[in-house]
């Protein structure tokens, strides 16, 4: 299995575990290295736009779920270690989830939205697929 960077490790543990604030802060330090790598940024924008989502800011969610969509599309179908395809069929659920009418709700009645699906990220070796 390839060697990643131990922030890219821990990233997946905390964003199964639902610490998109972590997953933020673990990402970025990568990403400060390589500003150039849109994977990293694509999804360093996914967490974000979770996060976003969860403090009920609806409109910061939308619009960083559109842009990781973007920044992703290049490394489809499958890069370090994820099946970008099934990320993708969780961004575009999460995009048809997130209400369009309205730019957020109170962090009290952020409770209130509607639930995103959920994604469990794995760490898979291309050669074992």
């Amino acid at each position: 299995m390839m060697d990643y960077p131990e922030e890219y490790y821990e990233f997946f543990i905390s964003f199964n575990e639902g610490d998109y604030y972590t997953c933020h802060d673990l990402l970025e330090e990568m990403w400060l290295i390589d500003k150039g790598n849109y994977f990293l940024k694509g999804l360093l924008q996914m967490t974000v736009a979770i996060y976003h989502y969860e403090y009920g800011n609806v409109k910061g969610a939308r619009s960083m779920m559109q842009a990781a969509h973007r920044y992703l599309q290049e490394y489809r179908p499958f890069y370090w270690g994820i099946d970008l395809q099934e990320v993708y069929r969780f961004m575009e659920a999460c995009l048809k989830t997130i209400p369009h009418e309205i730019d957020s709700v109170p962090y009290e009645d952020a409770d209130k939205l509607p639930a995103l699906p959920e994604l469990i990220l794995l760490l898979n070796d291309p050669q074992e697929e």
